[in-house]
């Protein structure tokens, strides 16, 4: 997610570049043929360009409140993640214990089993991050040219699940998780099973699994949550039409907006020939406006469908899941040198 509060208007003009300078040879080339080609008879009335604008603007409106609603949610999702796997990483140190147990264990093994539930829940993180990042078919924003240039790539793009997963589980695990085609649930199942067994050994409390099952239940929550927005795109034919009725609009819009122009020149050419003539072309940077407010509008709705693509405006779940592992590791008192560092920060953006 872009850490500036907005982008400067540099970075919006290149963005958006390419679609500026097709604005300016379509707008140009209606004005030429109108100027030099004396093609007055090519008009249309305002008010059905007027009524294309205004459905125009009430669709790109919605798409871009729905757009909002899907990152939003998608944020509180993992924000979710954050308190849930804090609150985790907490009890299973306070009631992992000897106070019930039948057989007691050293400190040592304690801590043993405190780590390993502990980086099982980094490798579930890890495996549903990357759930997340797998590329579905609707998903495009990533593959338009001026997304490329800027670089912006998520780290699970130059990495692989299997690598990154591998330091946190055992191996009996990782070929148990590597079977299943739902990792991050069989990491979850994992979990259960391992509290279920230490609950039988009475080194947790009944009540106390009770209370861990029920974090492990949150979590399939918040799980399922992020997989449906991941797997339910926005309606297609939303987003299909309202970028076909921004074009016709576009298209459209010179046959209104030029002879309107070329009519206040005929009215200011009595008194001022010279600009009364050439009157029409000042048509052109009012129609490159008002086509890329429109035009920019309707992307930014396009790019904010999948809240979790990977582009500069996505929720940033790569920073979130490590800086969570982060928190764990040094809750558990390891060296910080043994702890990763944070994702760098890319184009002021976050991944």
């Amino acid at each position: 997610m872009h850490t500036k509060k907005t982008y400067t208007t540099l970075e919006m003009m290149l963005w958006t570049r390419y679609e500026t300078i097709s604005f300016i040879l379509i707008i140009t080339a209606w004005v030429a043929a109108y100027y030099f080609l004396d093609l007055y008879w090519l008009q249309i009335p305002w008010a059905p360009i007027s009524l294309i604008g205004t459905a125009v603007a009430f669709i790109i409106g919605f798409q871009n409140n729905a757009a909002y609603d899907r990152i939003w949610e998608a944020r509180k999702i993992w924000g979710g993640i954050v308190n849930t796997s804090r609150t985790f990483g907490m009890s299973i140190q306070d009631m992992i214990t000897n106070e019930y147990a039948q057989n007691t264990l050293d400190k040592k093994e304690l801590d043993k089993e405190i780590k390993t539930l502990t980086y099982r829940h980094i490798g579930w993180m890890t495996a549903l991050r990357h759930a997340m990042r797998q590329p579905k078919q609707w998903e495009t924003t990533a593959n338009h040219k001026t997304n490329k240039e800027w670089g912006h790539r998520p780290p699970e793009v130059d990495s692989s699940l299997e690598k990154d997963i591998k330091p946190y589980v055992s191996d009996i695990d990782f070929e148990y998780i590597m079977s299943k085609s739902n990792k991050q649930t069989a990491l979850l199942y994992l979990q259960s099973h391992h509290l279920r067994a230490l609950k039988e050994k009475g080194v947790v409390w009944e009540f106390s699994f009770l209370q861990l099952e029920g974090v492990l239940e949150e979590l399939f929550t918040l799980q399922g949550k992020s997989e449906r927005i991941k797997n339910f795109p926005y309606p297609r034919h939303y987003a299909t039409l309202n970028h076909l009725f921004m074009w016709i609009f576009v298209l459209l819009l010179p046959l209104a907006l030029v002879p309107q122009f070329a009519e206040i020149g005929v009215i200011l050419a009595e008194t001022k020939p010279f600009i009364g003539d050439l009157f029409v072309w000042f048509s052109i940077p009012f129609y490159v406006i008002v086509a890329w407010i429109f035009h920019t509008m309707e992307r930014i709705g396009r790019t904010g469908e999948n809240p979790f693509e990977g582009t500069a405006n996505d929720v940033p779940i790569s920073t979130i899941s490590r800086g969570i592992e982060i928190d764990l590791r040094q809750n558990l008192g390891e060296d910080l040198s043994e702890i990763p560092v944070q994702f760098p920060v890319s184009h002021h953006t976050q991944f």
